[in-house]
């Protein structure tokens, strides 16, 4: 079997990044990879073991038997670290103010990423859709489609805070803002690097922008068969 096809997406919080990606896989009948899931369960099984995520050296310790498992499946997304099932557990506040401590270990991130280029190739599916925050320049850098999914500030806040119903818009805004700070010292996701195609939905709704990343893979693919065979 061939490897699968990648389609990288990178973007900022808010951005729409997993909702979007997961419509898509479907739509391609691709599988679906949320990279930022590893991250938060890296952190989550850190503050499990009382770990200061703020210690790279205590986080790159912990991150030893860090047994971490993600499906592939759109339709059926769980996330496990050893026998805990901990999909809806790193969506905790708590969670996601560590996951920036975890994030910035450069050696995390060099074993992260590792793992997930191994999931993908190991997938069984003939293509699988890639989101999260490096994905383009580091994770697959060689993807033939690769996209930096974005929005304005104000309306990344805005979506963001219609899915977290536990926390005012004010604080989405301020925890988004500060997040991206943090992550954008380590990676740049704001901008796209060569070869890297631009979908701004600002002004798109949610099956717009489902629409303009699917026109995006489909030119892509086409471009990437022509040259296979030029």
């Amino acid at each position: 079997m061939t490897d699968p096809v990648i389609v990288a997406i990178d973007g900022p919080a808010g951005s729409g990044k997993s909702s979007v990606s997961k419509q898509a896989a479907r739509a391609l009948g691709f599988g679906y990879l949320d990279t930022g899931a590893a991250y938060r369960a890296l952190a989550w099984h850190a503050l499990e073991h009382g770990i200061d995520t703020s210690d790279a050296a205590s986080v790159l310790d912990v991150s030893g038997d860090f047994d971490f498992a993600i499906s592939l499946d759109p339709d059926a997304y769980t996330v496990r670290v050893g026998a805990a099932d901990v999909t809806e557990a790193i969506r905790e506040p708590r969670v996601a103010e560590a996951v920036s401590g975890v994030a910035r270990v450069p050696a995390v991130r060099e074993s992260v990423n590792a793992l997930f280029r191994a999931l993908v190739a190991g997938s069984g599916r003939r293509g699988v859709i890639v989101e999260g925050r490096d994905i383009t320049t580091v994770v697959a850098p060689d993807a033939p489609v690769r996209i930096l999914l974005t929005a304005a500030p104000e309306v990344r806040a805005a979506r963001r805070s219609a899915e977290v119903s536990t926390q005012d818009a004010a604080s989405v805004a301020a925890a988004m803002h500060k997040r991206d700070a943090s992550d954008s010292s380590v990676v740049d996701f704001l901008t796209a690097a060569p070869g890297v195609t631009v979908v701004d939905s600002t002004d798109l709704d949610f099956e717009q922008t489902v629409e303009a990343v699917l026109d995006v893979v489909r030119t892509g693919r086409r471009t990437q068969v022509g040259a296979d065979h030029g």
